[in-house]
């Protein structure tokens, strides 16, 4: 297999392991590329995310190690994230289970799709999202006024410090923390969240995933779109996202491991 290996490069320790699972996969005769980040750091060759050609992508990092691959990604491939950040849910493996792991890998392993969604602005493609889609004020302290269209019917109308549209998977990261439900990623929908919303009624949304939703920012106010924290887009007032699901969802390495085994591990216990 051809296998591009990534690696976060602000720590030496990550960038060392990274160097040592690159080896340890070229004794098992696989075709073995670097991220240009990491190689350089390495002082060899390396190649851009989206022109990798890989089987399979090796990411040593933690959540956002593995959600600036997946953007990185021109073609997505299998992604396996060994954690080396703070929770690293994302993250299947642990350092030290990682190299046993792979020298039993062979070709015709298990894949678990992961829904993303598809964003556009005025009807511009901004890209997808693995996570989630957040709006938020340029201005601390200041509130925002949306409108919730889904399927070209009014739904809400709110005004909040910002709203957040994730998927099951992102539902264990900023959702969360902003008072939305877990949700098991084999369910296919998006979360609607609500950033300390003004008025009590306006709670957090789950719609399915075959529907449209349609978002316009209403304030004057200046806002900003985030996408997976990785790419950020201003918005002016009467901006219009529409939100669809992706056509290619993020496909990560099926290391057996339960997602409600993760969530107790990873979170309950932290």
């Amino acid at each position: 297999m051809r296998i591009l290996v990534v690696s976060r490069v602000d720590d030496e320790r990550a960038v060392s392991y990274a160097a040592g699972i690159a080896e340890t996969l070229r004794g098992l005769s696989h075709d073995v590329v670097l991220e240009e980040a990491l190689a350089a750091r390495l002082g060899g060759p390396g190649v851009v995310l989206g022109k990798a050609g890989a089987d399979l992508a090796v990411v040593i990092g933690g959540d956002g190690s593995v959600l600036h691959t997946i953007q990185g990604l021109k073609e997505q491939v299998p992604v396996l994230g060994i954690n080396w950040g703070e929770v690293g849910f994302l993250a299947e493996l642990e350092p030290a289970e990682a190299p046993r792991f792979l020298e039993n890998l062979r070709e015709g392993f298990r894949v678990e799709k992961r829904m993303r969604i598809g964003i556009t602005l005025d009807g511009t493609p901004l890209g997808d999202a693995l996570n989630e889609a957040v709006i938020v004020t340029s201005r601390p302290a200041k509130m925002l006024r949306f409108t919730v269209e889904v399927d070209g019917i009014l739904a809400e109308r709110f005004r909040a410090d910002g709203m957040l549209v994730s998927t099951p998977t992102g539902s264990t990261a900023y959702a969360m923390s902003a008072g939305g439900p877990i949700v098991d990623p084999r369910i296919e929908g998006f979360l609607l969240v609500p950033l300390a919303p003004y008025m009590l009624s306006s709670r957090p949304i789950v719609i399915a995933s075959d529907r449209v939703l349609r978002i316009t920012l209403e304030s004057e106010k200046p806002a900003k779109l985030v996408l997976d924290g990785q790419r950020t887009r201003e918005l002016a007032r009467g901006a219009v996202l529409t939100v669809r699901r992706s056509g290619e969802p993020a496909l990560f390495v099926d290391v057996g491991r339960s997602f409600f085994d993760k969530v107790d591990q990873k979170l309950r216990r932290l």
